[in-house]
């Protein structure tokens, strides 16, 4: 809403950070609709430029539904317009271009999952890693500034999913603390996650009831 509301400087930054934050679902969904990766890369260019130009993000009305789903439905509308087209996209063509490392996109594309799940089964799961990995990124970050790198690089796994390389008390050895203080770390950083994590969902939701059931779905599709 932030980011198609006027041309503001706020408004110029919120579409930067959707763009540059969420493009990389995108591309998963139309990769698995093209054969070639760089095909892929001119596609999701392309929508973006026209999503930018046309100012969809002020269409998105939340009373329709999730901001996900507004984003997913625009870019399938573009492809269909794209297939009816029947043309090859140039490279560039002198538009804006949403800043990605394409080499690093191709290589996690290779990293998804080969079962047959549908397109849109793969766009919700990097949906919902995506938001993941804000998040994490979010509390490294607190935890560097505080002075606790080294004490999060060590507990990180243990924070979600089911990285146990080690247990408390072989992580309370190398970190010179017991076994006690290490829970209570971990239980205060799973804790700090989860906040940081319905602060980043309730971005892309309209109200705040809708949190947990966006919630609910993001940790359904990623443990699916």
């Amino acid at each position: 809403m932030a980011a198609g509301k006027d041309h503001s400087a706020q408004a110029a930054e919120a579409l930067e950070q959707l763009c540059r934050t969420y493009w990389y679902p995108l591309y998963a969904f139309v990769r698995r609709h093209v054969s070639e990766a760089h095909e892929a890369e001119d596609l999701t260019q392309e929508f973006f430029t026209r999503f930018l130009a046309k100012e969809y993000f002020g269409r998105a009305d939340p009373a329709l539904g999730r901001f996900r789903s507004f984003l997913l439905a625009c870019l399938k509308n573009f492809l269909a317009e794209q297939q009816r087209q029947a043309r090859r996209l140039k490279r560039g063509g002198g538009h804006t271009t949403i800043s990605w490392d394409s080499q690093t996109a191709e290589e996690r594309y290779r990293l998804e999952p080969a079962d047959p799940v549908t397109p849109e089964q793969v766009y919700d799961r990097r949906w919902a890693l995506t938001l993941l990995e804000t998040v994490l990124s979010r509390l490294a970050a607190e935890q560097s500034a505080a002075g606790k790198e080294e004490v999060f690089a060590q507990l990180k796994g243990h924070l979600w999913g089911d990285a146990r390389e080690m247990g408390y008390g072989e992580m309370a050895v190398r970190l010179g603390m017991t076994e006690g203080a290490v829970k209570v770390t971990v239980h205060r950083l799973r804790r700090r996650l989860r906040d940081l994590l319905r602060e980043e969902v309730a971005h892309t939701v309209a109200a705040g009831e809708d949190v947990d059931e966006e919630l609910r779905h993001l940790i359904h599709v990623i443990w699916a």
